[in-house]
């Protein structure tokens, strides 16, 4: 098996081809991790960069085409019919790829197997996933496929979980279809351990990537306290912390494991905004959370989409107020406008009942939840005055500045640790000096709805 990393490839079919005709594989698996950039203000499908590097392989004559990877798990049929893949795996794939695999080498039909999909005679079928929780947990090396020094480079952390599966009821969110509702938990010592063999390799930052990471709040707790008795030399993130379970405790064996930064998604800090999205939190557990981590110190970046249901001027806002008062000076605050709309969440059945979607919209395309309660560009005057008087604050337009990917090759260069974002009042008071004028929230009208 060869894998081949195309991330930063400046001529990726012309690396595909040379590959395949190198050592010609009797199967070749595409995986693709996002369906597209999530941001309304400016929404950019990535499937479509699919199809030149399907045509290579299709150009080279091989057998099997199988598609997987974590947008795979959200909308299997519209990216089967757009590539035309043979095969497509849906959630994890460590044990039905294999089993695909086999069933092709044999010459028996792998239909039946579950987490397997394709579309036949014009027919999509799914064999549903099954959803392990018994099985062990295992931890791929990463590092024996991909060239890891070059992600260093650029800012990039060692991505690594500490269980799957989701109890939550967001609204908007397709985990719990995917990973399931059940906790698939791996043991605090080999999370441990695996964080120590990380660290001993060469690997300096690693980012749990848990849909959340503290809950289960004990779980958490266990991982930080055996991470701090084997006191490895790396720095650890993660950006899903829920503040139901933030609190001193947690955020002292955090500190004490070695994070170096977290983030919080509270997407709101406006009560009846929280309800209609589903939280198990209130405006009062996001104020102990930032109380708590003003204590702390690694920095927060706080996540605010704006625009879900329930939304108003009122409701914005409070969650500007929020993040103006009940940030630290080392935070800082993403927001965003609109949700991205997900198959098959309660989310989309409302836009469909709200006629926000047209029936038989595909949802592989970026659609977006915009409450009808909020005027777009009131809403955007808002955040543009805000992110003006707050240097701590960031929107996706920051991430249009031409040279900000220079500034974070520079950083990587200069062996700057991640994350960058925890320079933002920095940075930002220094390109007002200079005169930088940065864009904030461009205009649904022009820009399109969020998915």
């Amino acid at each position: 098996m060869r894998l081949l990393d195309l991330m930063f490839s400046p001529a990726p079919e012309a690396e595909l081809r040379r590959a395949l005709r190198a050592s010609p594989p009797q199967a070749v698996a595409l995986s693709v991790r996002n369906l597209d950039n999530t941001t309304m203000e400016k929404p950019e499908n990535y499937l479509p960069a699919l199809l030149p590097l399907v045509q290579v392989i299709r150009n080279e004559g091989i057998a099997h085409l199988i598609l997987g990877g974590a947008a795979i798990g959200i909308a299997p049929e519209p990216i089967l019919r757009l590539t035309g893949a043979d095969w497509a795996v849906v959630g994890a794939g460590e044990e039905a790829f294999p089993r695909l695999l086999g069933a092709l080498d044999a010459g028996r039909p792998p239909g039946l197997i579950p987490g397997v999909a394709q579309v036949r005679n014009g027919t999509f079928g799914l064999q549903p996933p099954e959803v392990a929780t018994q099985a062990p947990f295992s931890f791929p090396d990463l590092k024996r496929w991909v060239d890891l020094r070059r992600y260093r480079r650029e800012g990039g952390t060692y991505p690594l979980q500490s269980k799957r599966g989701c109890s939550f009821e967001c609204v908007y969110c397709p985990c719990p279809r995917i990973e399931g509702s059940a906790y698939r938990l791996a043991p605090p010592s080999r999370v441990a351990a695996e964080v120590g063999r990380l660290a001993a390799a060469g690997v300096r930052d690693i980012e749990f990537v848990d849909t959340v990471f503290n809950a289960p709040y004990q779980h958490a707790l266990e991982i930080c306290g055996e991470i701090a008795r084997r006191r490895p030399r790396a720095r650890l993130h993660t950006f899903e912390l829920n503040p139901a379970f933030v609190d001193a405790p947690l955020l002292f064996a955090m500190e004490a494991a070695g994070f170096a930064a977290v983030g919080i998604t509270a997407e709101s800090a406006a009560g009846p905004v929280l309800a209609e999205l589903g939280k198990n939190y209130a405006p009062e557990h996001l104020e102990k959370s930032a109380a708590a981590l003003r204590r702390s110190r690694p920095p927060c970046l706080w996540i605010f989409m704006l625009g879900g249901p329930g939304e108003t001027a009122g409701t914005v806002a409070e969650s500007l107020r929020f993040a103006r008062q009940q940030l630290g000076p080392n935070d800082a605050a993403f927001f965003s406008l609109g949700i991205r709309i997900y198959p098959q969440t309660p989310l989309e059945r409302r836009a469909r009942a709200e006629g926000l979607l047209p029936q038989g919209r595909d949802l592989a395309d970026p659609a977006f939840y915009l409450s009808p309660e909020i005027e777009p560009t009131e809403v955007q005057a808002m955040v543009r005055e805000a992110v003006r008087a707050d240097h701590r604050f960031i929107t996706f337009d920051m991430e249009s500045l031409r040279f900000l990917p220079a500034i974070r090759g520079l950083a990587g260069r200069l062996g700057l640790a991640p994350p960058l974002w925890r320079h933002t009042a920095r940075m930002r008071s220094v390109l007002a000096r200079f005169g930088v004028r940065e864009q904030t929230c461009r205009s649904p009208a022009r820009a399109g709805r969020r998915m």
